[in-house]
């Protein structure tokens, strides 16, 4: 049996070897990403009491190879709670965000002509609003919270210009996450 970090390891390697040649970033060059979605915020323990509403997120895109890309970003989550559909028979639980989004994150895209993969991280910080009452959960706070945006989705189309994403933002703490399922569109500058 091999070692687990052998394994890591070399599938590490060799994805960073063969990157030299991929072309899945949409474009190189400096260009603009817009989103659109629904927006939701949980809490991290198990209850169950979560939020809906709105997000929004712009990007500059500094797409420095076909593959990688570095992406400030500056968005918007509103989500408020809703008790009505909850199954916690106490009132007063709730799980909000209403927040401006604010950060950086890189791309990761797989080679994959008209629908390509992609995985973004990076860190921001959120400033707004934030409240996670739950029966294990006591955190409310107004102001900067650091979070850790994540993203999953498929650039799509001849150009990759359209996208489909699940994105989220890791608030650990106030034990809460952001997250949303976006629609997107690129254009260059």
């Amino acid at each position: 049996m091999i070692p687990r970090s052998i394994t890591t390891f070399g599938l590490l390697f060799f994805v960073l070897f063969t990157l030299h040649s991929i072309k899945a970033q949409p474009k190189k060059g400096p260009y603009i990403k817009a989103s659109l979605g629904l927006g939701a915020s949980l809490p991290f323990d198990d209850a169950d009491v979560s939020s809906n509403g709105f997000y929004a997120q712009g990007e500059y895109v500094l797409g420095i190879t076909r593959w990688f890309g570095l992406r400030p970003y500056v968005g918007v989550m509103l989500a408020s709670s809703h008790n009505d559909y909850s199954s916690q028979p106490q009132l007063g639980y709730q799980v909000s965000t209403s927040a401006l989004l604010l950060g950086g994150k890189v791309r990761l895209a797989i080679p994959i002509p008209w629908i390509a993969p992609y995985v973004e991280t990076g860190i921001g910080t959120s400033i707004g609003s934030f409240t996670t009452i739950t029966p294990y959960t006591n955190a409310e706070k107004n102001g900067f919270v650091v979070h850790i945006p994540v993203t999953y989705g498929l650039a799509i189309g001849r150009n990759h210009n359209f996208e489909i994403e699940l994105t989220f933002y890791y608030h650990p703490s106030i034990e809460q996450f952001a997250g949303a399922a976006a629609i997107g569109f690129s254009f260059p500058i």
